[in-house]
């Protein structure tokens, strides 16, 4: 069993291949920090997401939010994860309604299977809605009802994505037809693990204002200071 290969301190709670690789949940107890537990996602064997640092996937909501301000807001986020920016936008009352579209079927159930750090929370909120499916495809097609935010949280970076199919949005054409999806004063979120000049410049050429955040956090596993960047939009 696999779980018998594992050190005493590590669960494997799924391990699933899908179209992007082979995909790993787990949980793990931080020797350096007893008491302590996180959940990981790993994707083909390099990591991907942590439940332990949060910061810059709760502030693409919450930047975004106050960004926009106003009540009643609905919001469309790319990517699932492990739930977190999905938590920040739940959090603000001002929030009407949250619609995550997640690739991969496998993650839905884990949120479904209460496998994720958040899934009661997530699971219990009416204003949830969670669909499998691609939100490059979405935001491709002709809109529907527009979002006063959209919040994008799928790939490494716009210049590193998990697929090369979804390099067709991070440029001035596919930045147009996001920008179609959003309410007047509407603001586009996108999360990234890199500073990427070129997408900026692809948003000044579509947006009429464009913010750039970067966050900072100290990640004790490697006892380095990282950095994640955000690009905000308004339309």
């Amino acid at each position: 069993m696999l779980e018998l290969m594992c050190p005493s301190n590590l669960e494997i709670l799924a391990y699933e291949p899908t179209p992007l690789g082979v995909l790993c949940l787990r949980r793990r107890a931080l020797l350096g920090e007893p008491g302590t537990v996180v959940t990981e996602v790993i994707l083909n064997h390099e990591f991907l997401m942590s439940s332990y640092h949060t910061a810059s996937e709760r502030a693409l909501a919450s930047v975004a939010l106050d960004l926009f301000g106003g009540q009643d807001v609905r919001v469309l986020v790319g990517g699932l994860g492990l739930g977190y920016t999905a938590s920040e936008c739940l959090a603000c009352e001002r929030v009407d309604r949250v619609e995550v579209v997640e690739l991969l079927p496998q993650v839905i159930d884990w949120l479904d299977r209460g496998l994720i750090p958040l899934a009661d929370a997530l699971r219990s909120d009416r204003r949830l809605q969670v669909s499998q499916g691609d939100v490059f495809e979405r935001l491709g097609r002709p809109p529907q009802k527009p979002f006063d935010v959209i919040l994008i949280d799928v790939d490494h970076s716009p210049e590193d994505p998990l697929d090369g199919a979804h390099d067709s949005f991070y440029c001035e054409a596919g930045l147009q037809r996001a920008r179609h999806h959003l309410a007047e004063n509407g603001v586009l979120g996108v999360w990234s693990y890199a500073e990427s000049s070129p997408f900026a410049d692809a948003l000044r050429q579509v947006f009429r204002e464009v913010r750039i955040e970067p966050v900072t956090f100290t990640n004790t596993h490697i006892n380095e200071e990282v950095t994640d960047w955000l690009f905000f939009a308004r339309g």
